[in-house]
């Protein structure tokens, strides 16, 4: 029982997180560890938890607590050597230098993120088409908190013309902040040419969601 509920907190977390809610994302993830700690071993699971509060605290601004929290997570995923739990969320390496990224982006370590975004990627090259086009969409903000737009747009690019069929809520929201991240450089030339091509896409990927996605109501901005 306690690995499950384990897992509902680090999906609470998580989803938290999502929502902008850095202090619940860090209440599930330490719940889910002290309820974790009642029950059996399971480093991947625990790997999460810990990662999932080394996100929340460093949204939060808390960097020495949340470097800690992020290497816990690396050593005990470095530990692992057993199959995954077929219930368990997948948490692998690519998910967590996925995870990482975000973590050294938020503390505005942005060398550090660059690393772990480049490996996230990666891994999942010939993987999961979800989680790396998440990872593209992290690598391209890093790129650009570094100003180097050139290198941003060419994931950019990347991430538009990767599985064209991919419809994902969370990753077309995901596009949408890409696209707030890019809109104050319009004037450079290139940028400007992207975010037209981007709008395409945009609206290719709406068709898609068509049916989960509701239209906006009468008055309100698409």
């Amino acid at each position: 029982m306690a690995r499950e509920v384990s897992n509902i907190a680090a999906s609470s977390s998580h989803l938290a997180l999502q929502t902008g809610d850095p202090a619940a994302a860090a209440h599930w993830a330490g719940a889910g560890l002290d309820i974790l700690g009642q029950g059996p071993r399971i480093p991947t699971l625990a790997a999460r938890l810990h990662t999932m509060k080394a996100r929340a605290l460093a949204a939060a601004s808390h960097a020495g607590t949340a470097a800690r929290a992020l290497d816990q997570a690396h050593q005990i995923l470095d530990t692992v050597t057993e199959a995954e739990h077929p219930w368990l969320s997948p948490f692998d390496a690519a998910a967590l230098a996925g995870e990482s990224a975000l973590v050294h982006r938020d503390l505005h370590e942005y060398d550090t993120a660059l690393e772990h975004a480049e490996r996230a990627i990666a891994l999942r090259e010939t993987g999961r088409a979800r989680s790396l086009a998440f990872s593209r969409i992290t690598l391209v903000g890093i790129h650009v908190h570094r100003r180097e737009p050139d290198a941003a747009l060419r994931v950019g690019h990347d991430l538009l013309t990767a599985d064209p069929a991919l419809g994902s809520v969370r990753v077309v929201r995901q596009l949408d902040r890409l696209k707030d991240l890019l809109a104050p450089h319009r004037g450079y030339p290139p940028v400007r040419d992207f975010l037209a091509r981007f709008a395409d896409v945009r609206r290719a990927r709406m068709l898609l969601l068509a049916d989960i996605v509701p239209p906006p109501r009468e008055g309100t901005a698409p």
